[in-house]
């Protein structure tokens, strides 16, 4: 009876949701060359412009998250889950028809806005609803499935125009929003909205060291997740060449063997986390296994694309912990900053793919493609096992709690 939970309507929307949300965040990345390359760069232009836009859209994640959050917070997580949505459809529509760069960039960080807030505020929903003894399993189903968004993109870029890919994109998340008129309110929330206490105040994350070091922690345990799909997977071609694959890598493959692997991954985060009885070392021990990937994407001498497609794959498993990841996010603070912790963490963490792009830049005249992509997954790889050592264990912990 009690697995009847992961079935209901607010778990199945938020993982149809998610779906959508990963679809739009990564199309980008998987028509980056062909869409610039429509508007007329040059292959060094399209490196270059190419990061500069990805960026602006990581930057709207980072002001969507904190913003998004709050209001969830504050208004619902409902309200969050109709306005980002809109937001991030409208602007993935308004993408397939740019002629320039410069609205190029802007319509990415307008998307990037909107697509902060999905995630968040699904896994804070779905975390609220699902009981405690099998809260592991809700978040993971929700992740699983909505990975399976960067295969639908990529599909889509391959047998559509990259054009076409926008408007498919767009278009799935307005017709989404027939379904969300049906989905409830989460009842911790609506108990909370009577007490007289502080909501989605994103400054008291910051109002002590404590509480400021707990944040920065949970930020840091997914900057892996980002270094294996911004770096590795975005830069795909870059990597191939340096590798001497004679064969051209493809970004976009990289990414829907990647997020295959996220898929799969989360599928057994979830169970692995009930079977330990803990969120850390469920994390940790995957965590592990994904730099040992990682380290096998640069240096095991991968000869051909299919070799170098198959440890995408299995990089992406072993870095199939977000869903987990986040829902011990939504474990670890109070009804009343629940959602703006969850909403702003994934943001930020998805921002820090503006300075890991910036620093493999820098390093790469230094110490190559390869040496640089190295160089900085020991950076980021040690700071998220630093910081999961020292979060608190919060498998079972009961939410019905404020701040």
């Amino acid at each position: 009876m009690k697995y009847r939970a992961l079935f209901t309507l607010p778990v199945i929307v938020s993982a149809l949701g998610f779906f959508v949300d990963v679809y739009d965040m990564l199309i980008f990345s998987i028509v980056r060359i062909p869409s610039l390359q429509s508007l007329g760069l040059s292959e060094a232009e399209v490196s270059k412009i190419g990061t500069y836009i990805l960026n602006w859209q990581q930057a709207g994640l980072v002001i969507g998250g904190v913003l998004w959050g709050v209001l969830g917070d504050k208004k619902g997580r409902l309200s969050v889950l109709f306005g980002s949505i809109i937001t991030y459809s409208l602007a993935n529509i308004a993408c397939g028809f740019v002629e320039d760069p410069q609205t190029y960039a802007l319509l990415r960080f307008v998307a990037g806005i909107g697509l902060s807030g999905e995630i968040g505020a699904a896994m804070t929903l779905v975390s609220e609803i699902v009981p405690p003894k099998i809260r592991s399993l809700g978040p993971t189903l929700v992740a699983g499935v909505g990975y399976l968004g960067a295969g639908a993109a990529y599909l889509t870029q391959e047998w559509f125009e990259w054009r076409t890919a926008y408007f498919v994109g767009g278009g799935m998340g307005l017709a989404l929003l027939l379904l969300r008129i049906s989905v409830l309110e989460s009842g911790l929330f609506l108990k909370m909205k009577q007490q007289h206490v502080a909501k989605g105040n994103y400054f008291f994350f910051f109002s002590s060291w404590r509480r400021f070091t707990k944040y920065a922690r949970c930020v840091a345990i997914g900057i892996p997740t980002w270094f294996i799909v911004g770096i590795l997977a975005t830069f795909g071609n870059e990597f191939g060449k340096a590798l001497g694959i004679a064969e051209p890598i493809s970004p976009g493959k990289c990414v829907m063997f990647i997020y295959f692997g996220l898929t799969a991954g989360d599928f057994i985060s979830g169970p692995l986390s009930q079977w330990l009885q803990s969120r850390r070392k469920a994390i940790i021990y995957l965590m592990i296994f994904s730099a040992v990937f990682a380290a096998a994407y640069l240096y095991a001498g991968a000869n051909s694309a299919a070799t170098l497609y198959v440890i995408c794959f299995f990089a992406g498993l072993c870095t199939g912990y977000i869903g987990l990841y986040l829902m011990m996010v939504a474990e670890l603070y109070g009804t009343n900053l629940r959602a703006t912790a969850t909403t702003s963490v994934p943001s930020i963490v998805r921002g820090m793919v503006i300075p890991m792009t910036l620093t493999f830049q820098a390093f790469k005249p230094s110490f190559g493609t390869l040496g640089a992509a190295a160089a900085l997954g020991v950076i980021c790889y040690g700071v998220a096992f630093w910081s999961l050592a020292h979060t608190e264990e919060t498998f079972g912990k009961e939410l019905e709690f404020t701040e």
